[in-house]
């Protein structure tokens, strides 16, 4: 029985997109519209290109969300040259244009104007993941059980470069760790949906991070490379402040994120796994 009230807000989509893939540079164009794959379209005969954030957006669309916002630096204009207001996809979309960002929270906060009283939807468009089903199945978790934010949990590649997820047997979230030395623990967070609860908690804990800033106070680098705040580090306080966080598992979901040279010497195999048998042909 639906016991939960979020579904009566309307759910967009909110995609960060402003990173500079340094770990993949130099590149011909952003990584989000980097294409991997190939994809038959209605009408016609040859397949088409399809490119990383297409994997992402389909799944969204599967899910019955049409209207989304993507954050975009100054200088990735490729982004919204490629799919433009979303009608490639049935879908509407609009475009953040910010000059920086301390990391993924502030870049994902430059929307909330525009989505704060919504139910968002959120993922990194430059994370291939599957079961395509996987919005569908976290915004039926969070209108039945009335949750503050769903996470998607994937089991982790690596526990060293994920935030691993300590969930209970009903699948409620008690700890997150920032990517651990070492790790008992299966699952990681890819992606999820959050109520306004947790924007507003994102955007009062960005002001509070922002005046640790001012004070001299940087983020962790061991962590982040850069220095800049994840969006686990959100989530684990928000944790430990008593939201309401749940999870849904993926027992055999499978992902690949392309910010690496490795990862994307694998990434044929992996859509090709993913699509008809023509992607392995060629």
């Amino acid at each position: 029985m639906r016991t939960g009230t979020n579904r009566r807000k309307e759910v967009v989509a909110v995609l960060p997109a402003a990173g500079r893939s340094l770990r993949l540079a130099p590149l011909p164009c952003s990584k989000e519209i980097l294409p991997v794959g190939l994809k038959t379209m209605a009408g016609l005969r040859e397949p088409r290109l399809r490119v990383v954030s297409h994997y992402l957006l389909e799944c969204l669309q599967k899910a019955g969300i049409r209207k989304g916002y993507i954050i975009i630096r100054q200088g990735k204009w490729d982004i919204p040259a490629y799919w433009g207001g979303g009608g490639m996809l049935g879908m509407n979309l609009a475009y953040v244009v910010i000059e920086g960002s301390s990391g993924p929270p502030d870049t994902i906060d430059r929307a909330y104007p525009f989505v704060k009283d919504k139910i968002v939807a959120f993922g990194f468009p430059d994370i291939i993941l599957r079961p395509k089903d996987v919005f569908a199945k976290l915004l039926d978790r969070l209108d039945c059980f009335g949750s503050d934010v769903v996470l998607a949990l994937f089991p982790a590649h690596d526990a060293k470069a994920m935030d691993m997820i300590d969930i209970d047997e009903a699948l409620h979230v008690r700890a997150i760790h920032l990517k651990p030395k070492t790790s008992r623990l299966r699952y990681a967070w890819l992606c999820a949906v959050w109520t306004p609860v947790f924007t507003e908690f994102l955007h009062q804990f960005l002001r509070r991070a922002k005046r640790r800033r001012k004070a001299g106070v940087v983020g962790n680098r061991r962590i982040d490379a850069q220095g800049d705040i994840p969006v686990g580090v959100v989530l684990k306080e928000a944790v430990e402040a008593k939201l309401k966080i749940e999870g849904v598992s993926f027992p055999t979901g499978r992902y690949i994120d392309i910010g690496t040279p490795q990862a994307l010497s694998m990434i044929r195999r992996f859509v090709s796994h993913s699509r008809p048998s023509y992607l392995a042909a060629r």
